[in-house]
């Protein structure tokens, strides 16, 4: 019976490990884990998708030769005796030839560009995820700080209520004791509100799909060493896009040129009548007058337009980029100085001694552990601004 009752437990532990695994490989992998499962089952994503599909398909419409036409004409006489004629007649139409290949480039062109633009949205999305996690490990970390205080209240406030009982304290210090326990208190609630409502929206964004982040303190991410050095190694998907506005935009300025050369006709037409038949060749040419008039000279200046866009958007992205490389870089100095100050001025147990001794009042102990608190708040708010700064400065490597 024993045997079987131990065998029934292992099996338990068993499938309660199993049931961590996720959990366990969240809280230890960092954002990869959470930001590779939203990717797949974000239904925005699977919506841009397949609307980028579409796109492409929609880009490969229109580039290749217009239908050919087929005539029948059944003509009768007056008078009968001359006899009625029936003609037939197939033709194509067709642009200059170079136009045709200018329409393929352009689609081609274009559908790398509908890739850009999809690779643009998603690194926007992914790093919108990325920073609701940052959120949610900044509030599981102040949770568990406040948990920790939370306890410490409760064991002062205890204390002052066996003082109290004793004589040997006044309603006043039970007051104060038990006004910071429920300052505390009420704080952790608004914590697991904010940290409910994060978890909730990262799991509309996993497409309905639980996510599970346990993880309480930062895995500080590291800045390149060289602001300019990693720039210019890096391809930036709405550049690309810019890029790719103009190669597009220099295509179209030969196609509107190739438009502007003659079109042509050709075909087969056959005439019967009685005793006649005449069948033969058609050709026709379409003089280039007034329907293409001012087609190149905007082309060209879409072309102009797109170039000194890609100029500013180069300007802007560079400069963002720099200033969020710089905001992380104080942030990460200002990080160390205050950790550093921490660890060498650590009182808050001293305080608690202090307090447990009667050397100081319950007043001065919440005033000067108060400052302890504060501290070790601003760290966390450091943590999580310069893992944001950074999350934003290195959104391209989500990609």
């Amino acid at each position: 019976m024993k045997s079987f009752k131990k065998e029934k437990m292992k099996k338990t532990a068993i499938k309660l490990l199993i049931f961590l695994i996720p959990v366990l490989s969240y809280a230890q992998s960092g954002y990869d884990p959470i930001l590779q499962s939203i990717e797949k089952n974000n239904t925005t994503l699977s919506a841009l998708r397949e609307q980028t599909e579409a796109q492409k398909v929609g880009n490969k419409t229109g580039i290749f030769l217009p239908n050919p036409e087929v005539m029948f004409n059944y003509l009768w006489s007056n008078p009968k005796t001359v006899g009625n004629r029936t003609d037939v007649s197939v033709t194509q139409s067709f642009d200059f030839p170079t136009a045709y290949g200018y329409k393929r480039d352009i689609a081609d062109l274009q559908n790398s560009n509908a890739e850009y633009a999809y690779e643009w949205e998603k690194l926007k999305l992914l790093l919108s995820a990325k920073n609701k996690v940052i959120e949610l490990i900044f509030y599981n970390a102040m949770i568990n700080e406040y948990a920790v205080r939370r306890e410490n209240a409760e064991k002062i406030a205890n204390t002052y209520k066996s003082r109290l009982e004793k004589g040997d304290a006044n309603i006043l210090e039970v007051n104060k004791a038990q006004l910071n326990l429920t300052k505390i208190e009420t704080e952790m609630t608004s914590l697991e509100a904010e940290r409910i409502a994060l978890i909730s929206e990262l799991k509309r964004m996993n497409g309905g799909n639980e996510i599970f982040v346990e993880q309480n303190e930062f895995i500080i991410s590291p800045l390149p060493d060289n602001f300019d050095s990693w720039y210019s190694d890096t391809k930036i998907p709405m550049l690309n896009y810019m890029k790719g506005q103009i190669d597009i935009a220099e295509e179209q300025v030969k196609l509107a040129r190739a438009l502007s050369l003659p079109k042509f006709n050709i075909g087969y037409m056959s005439e019967k009548i009685i005793g006649e038949h005449f069948q033969g060749v058609t050709v026709g040419v379409s003089i280039p007058l007034w329907e293409n008039k001012n087609s190149q000279k905007f082309a060209k200046a879409r072309m102009k337009t797109t170039q000194v866009m890609l100029d500013d958007s180069k300007v802007q992205f560079y400069n963002n980029l720099q200033r969020l490389y710089l905001k992380a870089s104080a942030l990460e100095k200002n990080l160390d100085k205050f950790k550093q100050s921490i660890s060498t001025s650590r009182n808050d147990t001293l305080l608690k001694i202090a307090l447990d001794k009667g050397e100081i009042s319950l007043l001065d102990y919440l005033l000067e552990i108060g400052h302890y608190y504060d501290a070790v708040i601003k760290i966390l708010e450091t943590e999580r601004d310069y893992e944001l700064a950074v999350a934003e400065f290195m959104a391209i490597e989500l990609l």
